[in-house]
């Protein structure tokens, strides 16, 4: 069967790639800016009628009985599904372990003390364009003499939050009490993006990531600093890109923890096809080849097999909303899926997910 033989599976490969590669070139014929203008916006519930309330006001992380008696009725009550036998997490979230972790969240996990590791650090909010904008600001305990503090902005992504920066915060304002030079210091603002955490969502169609970009450049203006670096991870990279974009001569440094490729050359798609036969003439290193090939298993099907939840959430955010703001339950496998299998694609064949490690 030639559909069967190694030949025939290049064969295959080839056309997939191929049809891939002319599918991506004609939906992405569009002209990469280099610059791109300040998008300003109202995001903000109706018309804008008023002058927006500038002030900057302080925020703390703040629980009722109430909530918390809801969030554990709704744990009590949560309906499980039974999952494929042997399935583990190639399915996503395996529900024989959620219900460990729901029971661990219901008897075992302290929020009130997770409550104040929330607020070791200074947070405000304040309106920018319609919306309440949420963020930590921490500024350096010392500063060594005839040295000023450079302002970064530190932009999480999907499916975090601030939290994120928690344990980079006093190595980056205080480096020197942590056995790290001092020559650069920093002060330290993490923003929620708008509709994360306890940033405000916008309340109109065609906020994106240049608009996201715009809001967080007002917000440094408003803190007072003209000039600041960035950095960007997850969804954050392309915020922060754009940031720099709109306001090149205000971002002094821009670094990235994701960064992708988004024009793709002739060399590029013959090292696809051939990269695997002949690593040496595209610098491919043995371990490149292991992520690499085969590019239809490891680069086609992955990307289908783990990408679902973000066509949902482009598409039809609203309808899948509905289930993760309802279920607390819910929410937790959607979100420790990704955990799971974003740290290790691996750990899809272990009972737990590999979360416990």
């Amino acid at each position: 069967d030639f559909c069967s033989s190694p030949a025939g599976i290049m064969l295959l490969e080839v056309f997939l790639v191929l049809g891939t590669v002319i599918i991506y070139f004609l939906l992405s014929r569009k002209k990469e800016e280099t610059f791109l203008p300040l998008k300003e916006g109202w995001w903000g519930k109706g018309q804008r009628d008023t002058e927006e309330d500038t002030t900057i006001r302080p925020f703390k992380v703040e629980t009722t009985e109430e909530e918390l008696s809801d969030l554990f009725r709704r744990l009590d009550q949560a309906r499980f599904t039974e999952p494929l036998e042997n399935s583990c997490f190639h399915y996503g979230t395996n529900s024989k372990y959620l219900r460990k972790v729901v029971s661990y969240w219901k008897n075992q996990f302290n929020w009130k003390k997770q409550v104040e590791v929330l607020n070791k650090y200074p947070q405000f909010k304040t309106k920018i364009q319609g919306i309440d904008v949420h963020f930590v600001h921490v500024k350096p305990p010392r500063l060594p003499e005839g040295q000023s503090a450079k302002p970064l902005l530190m932009v999480h992504g999907w499916p975090g939050s601030f939290y994120e920066f928690y344990k980079i915060i006093p190595l980056l304002t205080d480096p020197a009490s942590h056995g790290l030079s001092d020559e650069h210091i920093f002060e330290v603002i993490c923003p929620s993006i708008p509709g994360y955490g306890f940033s405000e969502a916008p309340h109109k169609k065609g906020f994106d990531s240049v608009s996201a970009a715009s809001v967080f450049y007002e917000l440094m203006l408003r803190l007072g600093f003209k000039e600041f670096y960035t950095q960007g991870g997850d969804c954050g990279w392309l915020i922060c890109t754009n940031l720099a974009q709109i306001a090149p001569s205000h971002v002094k440094g821009l670094h990235l923890n994701l960064a992708l490729v988004t024009k793709m050359g002739f060399i590029h798609l013959l090292s696809i096809l051939l990269g695997r036969y002949l690593p040496g003439l595209f610098g491919f290193q043995d371990e490149d080849v292991r992520r690499m090939f085969p590019f239809l298993k490891k680069g086609l099907y992955k990307m289908l097999l783990e990408s679902g939840y973000a066509h949902i959430q482009a598409t039809k955010p609203d309808t899948v909303g509905c289930g993760l703001n309802d279920s607390p339950v819910g929410l937790a496998a959607y979100i420790l899926e990704k955990f799971s299998t974003w740290t290790d694609l691996e750990f899809r064949d272990l009972e737990d997910g590999g979360l416990e490690r």
